[in-house]
């Protein structure tokens, strides 16, 4: 997660860490735009920072991009078409524990980075593979072997930015690199049904060639994320040998039997990220054949509204993240971005107001929760048990992911949109619920988490105090 007090802007020269031993006049002597000290070069590698995660969020939401076309080529119903998210999250229940391990111990940060965008790569071959062979079971072993890649490049990037940026401009550096990732569901989201319907063109037809081309030619944003991947261990490498520095690490140390000494507040907040995230990334996965068959929109109007989500985020996630910062009470935020949401899928599922007034209104309430929620673990469990923390939350959201991504699909063949709405509804409920108890058990305790930014520094300078 991103520090605080660490938001100077990315345009400054001083930091030309003079006091590390530099290669000393080597490092002055060359151009500035090669010197690893110098901010110019550091913008070089936050770009290639920005497109490693690029391609796998573009390809993460493939399906949904191409939902009616994948359901129909491939002769599936609903419930076949969510266990594509759903293979996708299956490894990740497994690896958010793993992937940090991976990465500090045995492959290193480099080698380990461009291991994980190769699974990226490959999978997402294997998913337009199976569509072009017109075998379902293959795409679906190409979604697993992507989700083997897809968590672990995301540690990897954060790894890269704090080992680069820590002390400098990391908040503004862990915007950057998530804007970047919306903007990758997003141009997914709103190009892919045209990359579709140009090959069906050229073919003459729709069918699982189409289908496999598409996907093919998606795949070519995985290869951007290898290259940065290769470019990006060339950098770090040169700066390692140049700077004398060491090696990033994750900093992610999991211990298992950290696990029974979790307080109640974390728990209750691994089950507000479950009870909250399920009713959001699968139901954009759903989204575009429900905007087509309630609203009567085009298939790319269905697109454009069903990336929304997407692309609030991208800008807003900054944004509120600094007013979460500034402002402190997470735990009313995260109420608050709840019930924003509750209401979205309420407008959804019961008015035919335009969904556009909806959409919007999940999409900065998804960005205020993530904003809001993901620091407090921080707050309520010693730094030891930190990287355990984060890992155990995002086991259990990629296993809740996987579960409701199926039973949706269920829902969906056998009920309809309406009953799956109100599924999400009781759902986000169950999420409310667990925030009010997070509220009064915190307030219990005596907790911090609901603490004003001033109090909550006041509290960690005493604190500071008496320890020294």
């Amino acid at each position: 997660m991103a520090g605080r007090g660490e938001d100077e802007n990315l345009i400054t020269e001083g930091d030309s860490l003079s006091g590390q031993d530099n290669g000393s006049a080597g490092a002055r002597s060359m151009p500035a735009i090669c010197d690893p000290s110098h901010w110019s070069h550091r913008i070089v590698v936050l770009s290639f920072m920005c497109f490693l995660g690029f391609g796998s969020y573009f390809c993460y939401d493939n399906p949904a991009a191409l939902q009616t076309q994948v359901i129909q080529d491939m002769k599936l119903n609903t419930s076949g078409f969510m266990q594509l998210y759903a293979w996708y999250s299956w490894p990740n229940v497994v690896l958010c524990f793993l992937g940090g391990f991976l990465l500090d111990r045995v492959f290193g940060i480099r080698l380990g980075t461009i291991i994980f965008a190769t699974f990226v790569l490959v999978g997402q071959i294997i998913f337009a593979g199976g569509a072009l062979a017109g075998r379902f079971w293959l795409m679906e072993v190409g979604r697993f072997v992507f989700g083997i890649g897809g968590e672990s490049l995301a540690v990897a990037q954060n790894t890269y930015a704090v080992n680069w940026f820590k002390g400098k401009e990391l908040n503004l550096v862990f915007g950057l690199q998530l804007s970047m990732a919306r903007l990758g569901s997003t141009v997914n989201m709103n190009i892919m049904g045209w990359v579709y319907d140009s090959i069906k063109d050229l073919v003459g037809s729709a069918g699982p060639t189409t289908l496999g081309i598409a996907l093919m030619i998606g795949a070519s944003t995985c290869l951007l994320s290898l290259t940065s991947a290769l470019v990006l261990g060339y950098l770090d490498r040169r700066a390692e040998r140049i700077l004398n520095k060491e090696e990033g690490k994750t900093g992610e140390v999991i211990k298992l039997t950290d696990v029974k000494d979790f307080p109640l507040q974390l728990w209750l907040i691994f089950i507000i990220c479950v009870c909250y995230y399920v009713a959001i990334f699968p139901f954009i996965g759903l989204g575009q054949v429900f905007f087509i068959e309630k609203f009567d929109f085009s298939p790319a109007e269905a697109r454009a509204i069903n990336s929304v989500v997407y692309i609030i985020s991208a800008p807003a996630s900054p944004v509120l993240g600094f007013i979460v910062d500034r402002t402190g009470k997470n735990v009313l935020w995260v109420a608050f971005a709840i019930v924003g949401t509750l209401a979205a899928h309420m407008m959804l599922a019961f008015t035919f107001w335009t969904p556009w007034i909806a959409m919007c209104l999940m999409g900065g309430t998804y960005s205020l929760l993530a904003c809001a929620l993901w620091p407090m673990v921080s707050f309520v469990v010693p730094e030891h048990q930190l990287g355990t923390a984060y890992g155990f939350m995002q086991s259990i959201q990629n296993l809740g992911l996987a579960l409701i991504a199926m039973a949706a699909g269920s829902i969906l063949d056998n009920r309809g949109y309406l009953f799956l709405e109100v599924f999400f509804c009781a759902c986000i409920c169950m999420a409310l619920i667990a925030a009010v108890m997070l509220y009064f058990v915190d307030l219990l305790r005596g907790g911090d988490l609901n603490l004003s930014a001033a109090a909550r520094a006041r509290l960690l300078k005493s604190v500071s105090t008496d320890s020294e």
